[in-house]
């Protein structure tokens, strides 16, 4: 199939509003989830511990600890079944993938030092 061809055929699926995270950040995904005839929105919360792909297939993978054992999910960043991200807190790493996280226990697990703000400084020097 001609390439120009597909890329119109992506173009349209693609989400306007992906992408706005990094790894280390914390997130909240609400996924929707179909039960019968109903339907749901269900929130998985944790760090994002690797992006991989690009274009339609990128996807990201989110690691939480939940009753003492670690779970992972990965999520396609285009995904309909995907309606939002929210980011708690961003996370100042210095890798692409997180995996040493799998290794860990209790604390150490969850803890990705926070981004500091710019701000931050400038403020705190204004308040004394």
């Amino acid at each position: 199939m001609n390439q120009v061809l597909l890329d119109k055929i992506e173009s349209e699926q693609y989400r306007k509003d992906a992408g706005k995270f990094n790894v280390g950040d914390s997130v909240r995904v609400h996924t929707k989830v179909v039960e019968g005839e109903k339907e749901r929105i269900q929130i998985f919360a944790g760090i994002v511990i690797g992006r991989r792909g690009h274009g339609l297939n990128e996807t990201f993978t989110v690691r939480r600890i939940s009753y003492g054992e670690g779970v992972e999910r990965i999520f396609p960043i285009h995904s309909p079944r995907i309606d939002k991200v929210e980011v708690e807190r961003k996370g100042s790493v210095r890798r692409a993938k997180l995996t040493y996280l799998r290794d860990r226990i209790g604390k150490g697990a969850t803890l990705v030092k926070e981004k500091e703000s710019k701000v931050a400084p400038k403020a705190a020097a204004a308040a004394n």
